[in-house]
């Protein structure tokens, strides 16, 4: 069963180049998942609190077909799909009229805060029907280089205005913080990104990023270590140069 969300895109959701940023897309399609649970009698803060339970995203890949931009009117759908194991999977789609301008696939755990454990598909229901996913594709896995292999690009503190009320650093804050990250960015929009959550980043730690430029591929992977070294994030983008108005 397909949710849908309406919305018009913000001044404050855009970037220099009037387009909406990586992080403020996927802001978009997470908010929509949280509409559907609302919907249908719960939201995670509920979850959380009277359930001691709590989505953790493990991956997600976006692609985005065409740029939004201020004052566009969108539709945001999502659904969930059929789990299996520890994984709960969910789709997203964006609209601008009838044309999609992204799609993602997203892949969650559900840890039971109190016991520490995660939990089975088979042991929690939505409360409502599944629908087919996005094509495999989407969900494929990423081959990324070794952390010998990258360069250090620099140190991001984790503060007040990164964490959620898991006290962590929100899922959707890391496009755009990897942005911060890309040489020539301004130069540059986001067609595509695929970001796996190792480890959580805590508040007032400090990330080490790494980077490796994949030209031919039009793509940069990322890789960001906690101060203990464990790594907090895989991800890779890709790109297309922004066409210089005439």
């Amino acid at each position: 069963m397909k949710h849908s969300e309406y919305y018009q895109v913000r001044w404050h959701d855009t970037d220099a180049n009037r387009m909406v940023t990586p992080s403020r897309l996927v802001a978009y399609m997470q908010e929509t998942a949280n509409a559907q649970l609302l919907a249908n009698g719960t939201s995670l803060d509920a979850l959380r609190d009277e359930k001691g339970l709590a989505f953790l995203l493990s991956r997600i890949t976006v692609v985005s077909y065409a740029p939004l931009y201020t004052g566009d009117e969108i539709c945001v759908e999502t659904w969930i799909c059929e789990g299996r194991g520890y994984r709960f999977d969910r789709c997203f789609r964006v609209l601008r009229g009838e044309e999609v301008v992204a799609e993602a696939y997203s892949m969650w755990a559900l840890m039971d805060l109190r016991e520490r454990r995660l939990l089975r598909a088979t042991e929690f229901s939505y409360g409502f029907a599944g629908d087919e996913p996005l094509p495999p594709t989407f969900s494929a896995r990423v081959r990324h280089p070794a952390v010998g292999d990258m360069e250090c690009v620099g140190e991001r503190r984790i503060v007040y205005s990164d964490i959620d009320y898991n006290g962590h650093m929100n899922n959707t804050h890391y496009p755009d913080m990897l942005c911060d990250f890309t040489e020539n960015i301004l130069t540059k929009r986001v067609t595509g990104m695929t970001l796996s959550f190792l480890h959580e980043g805590a508040y007032g730690h400090t990330l080490k990023v790494l980077r490796r430029e994949d030209a031919e591929e039009g793509r940069t992977f990322f890789r960001t270590l906690d101060e203990t070294g464990e790594t907090c994030l895989e991800a890779v983008l890709t790109f297309e140069p922004i066409a210089k108005e005439s």
